[in-house]
């Protein structure tokens, strides 16, 4: 596993999503993902599996400190005289003291973004989360939530795979040392019906999923959290660290970006125009 490193701190490039992961089937998968080698697990209040993510994590008899686990809170629960009682009930959900990242996981709609991150940054203070970071936040947002922030923001969860530009977001999180943390990284299966990308796998013996994950964690400062259920490709998705894409090839990719989003809520921010 290549690591990436962020304000001296050090966490696996690939992470393991677990979106629709949820009973039985789901521990077994998440435990699966933990056997194989996966070191950095992302769940959500929203996606209801914080109980499986714990239930996998206390399976897996892995020491905890070497498991980067981070967690979101939905956009109805940033209250911000609310948010550490939320906060403690993910953390007794999954069986911690502490994630190691936390983040908002959508905008509010309705509570400014300075006082919901003065929130998070006293629940950072009092040991429940050792970093904060944000989740579909638009560059306008997210330049408010640096302003507003007591110390360094960790990372920005998008949604980014090889449909849909990200330039200003990814361009505004370098400047500042920020991670992006690429969410939805093989687009729900559309790069599978893609020519440039399948002629590429073909010439690796790779398939189209793991052509993606490559172009996406070669990129700097970008990290991916794929999310399958299936075992065959949850081992197939770690499997990108024995090749690198070439420069050529990387161009290729990018070159597909358009404006594909496949998020799109009603609670949504309005979103960086694309390019």
């Amino acid at each position: 596993m290549i690591h990436t490193e962020i304000n001296g701190v050090s966490l696996p490039v690939l992470g393991f999503g677990t979106y629709h992961l949820t009973g039985p089937e789901g521990v077994k998968a998440i435990r699966h993902a933990l056997d194989l080698g996966y070191r950095y697990l992302d769940t959500a209040t929203r996606y209801g599996n914080e109980e499986e993510v714990g239930q996998a994590i206390a399976e897996s008899g892995i020491d905890r400190d070497r498991i980067f686990l981070a967690t979101k809170l939905r956009y109805v629960d940033l209250d911000p005289a609310t948010i550490e009682d939320r906060v403690k009930e993910s953390l007794a959900r999954l069986r911690v003291d502490h994630v190691d990242l936390l983040m908002p996981h959508w905008p509010s709609p309705t509570i400014p973004v300075a006082p919901i991150m003065e929130a998070f940054a006293r629940v950072r203070d009092k040991g429940y989360a050792t970093h904060i970071g944000v989740s579909n936040f638009p560059t306008d947002l997210m330049r408010e939530a640096i302003k507003a922030f007591d110390g360094p923001i960790f990372s920005n969860q998008v949604e980014y795979h090889p449909f849909i530009a990200q330039s200003a977001v990814l361009d505004q999180l370098r400047s500042h040392g920020i991670l992006l943390t690429a969410a939805v990284p093989l687009a729900r299966g559309a790069i599978d019906d893609e020519p440039v990308i399948r002629e590429i796998a073909e010439s690796y013996g790779k398939t189209t999923a793991q052509i993606t994950l490559r172009w996406l964690i070669q990129q700097p400062g970008v990290t991916a959290i794929p999310k399958s259920g299936q075992p065959e490709r949850i081992r197939q998705n770690l499997e990108i660290f024995d090749f690198a894409l070439s420069e050529d090839e990387m161009a290729r990719i990018g070159a597909l970006q358009r404006n594909l989003r496949l998020v799109d809520v009603s609670w949504a921010p309005v979103w960086d125009a694309p390019g």
